[in-house]
């Protein structure tokens, strides 16, 4: 399954709409995600499954790529 992950560069960043960033990841849950990140110092901010017409919307997207840890 490919979730979607809204994160801030730095674990001791505040949360900014206009900083945020997101990526794509394949995991089987969230918690599967969250811990594949974990030593990458992210501030997560929210994590979402990603599928159906969703999916195929956020395919269309040029910001779109699975990261594959």
């Amino acid at each position: 399954m490919i979730f979607k992950v809204y994160f801030q560069d730095k674990i001791t960043e505040v949360p900014v709409r206009e900083r945020t960033n997101t990526l794509y990841i394949e995991a089987t849950t969230e918690a599967n995600v969250r811990f594949k990140l974990k030593e990458r110092g992210y501030n997560i901010e929210f994590v979402t499954a990603v599928d159906g017409a969703y999916l195929e919307y956020e395919k269309q997207s040029e910001n779109y790529k699975v990261l594959e840890i």
